[in-house]
């Protein structure tokens, strides 16, 4: 298995970006948040892509934030470097597109959330388990999610921890696409065929205005999310250094 965390890989202006912590289920941790900001810097200047997929090897997408990482106190480059990289994923000036299939919880759910179009297998399964950990969302939950599903149902799924799969997902508009399992590379290929060929150009200018539009009224909100007091409540410290996720 490589050592790189996230792995770029380009072909025919399609950049895939995957993370590579399998035998974790590509839980997050600062050095997999450094390597993705390396990739995302390069990418917003790299004129020779027009599309970026991100994806997960092995099992899952994205188990969550490495929760050993969280007792351990460990930061990487600075208290916001982790919701600063999502929201560079975010604004990256090309269509995005999510490779969902396993887990994607929480941090995974964050991430994906960031993308502009996700595709989920149907052996997905998705949720936010702040809550059942006890802790405060930092990287934009509290604010992409409820643009995603509507602020209702955003604050259900939020105060339940509850896990949907893909076709549960897809109905309340939390997915853009389910497919069956041995489909989900088919479907990516096809879209982003469809996206790479229109004008780039116009995919970067009509992202932007889109992302413009809405930025204005939501810039605030994930400033004051991020700057709420967030940690772990003291019955929560042992579960976590224990290993629990």
């Amino acid at each position: 298995m490589s050592d790189t965390l996230v792995i770029r890989a380009d072909r025919d202006g399609l950049a895939t970006l995957t993370l590579n912590r399998p035998d974790k289920l590509n839980a997050l941790t600062p050095s997999v948040f450094a390597e993705l900001r390396v990739h995302l810097d390069a990418l917003a200047d790299d004129d020779s892509v027009g599309c970026v997929v991100l994806a997960g090897a092995g099992r899952s997408f994205c188990a969550g934030h490495d929760l050993g990482a969280i007792a351990d106190h460990d930061r990487a480059h600075g208290e916001h470097f982790e919701p600063e990289t999502v929201d560079a994923l975010e604004a990256l000036p090309k269509p995005t597109i999510a490779r969902l299939h396993g887990h994607c919880f929480t941090g995974g759910l964050e991430l994906a959330l960031a993308c502009d179009v996700l595709v989920a297998a149907e052996s997905t399964q998705l949720g936010d388990t702040h809550g059942q950990w006890g802790l405060v969302p930092i990287w934009g939950m509290s604010v992409r999610l409820p643009e995603r599903v509507g602020r209702s149902t955003a604050k259900e799924l939020m105060y339940t921890s509850r896990r949907l799969n893909a076709a549960e997902a897809l109905e309340i508009g939390l997915v853009d696409h389910c497919v069956p399992d041995d489909q989900l590379d088919a479907r990516i290929a096809a879209l982003s065929t469809e996206i790479l060929a229109n004008s780039w150009g116009t995919n970067r200018i009509v992202k932007a205005l889109i992302g413009d539009r809405f930025g204005r009224t939501r810039t605030d909100a994930l400033l004051h999310e991020r700057s709420l007091p967030h940690g772990r409540p003291d019955d929560m410290t042992q579960r976590l250094r224990s290993g629990g996720r």
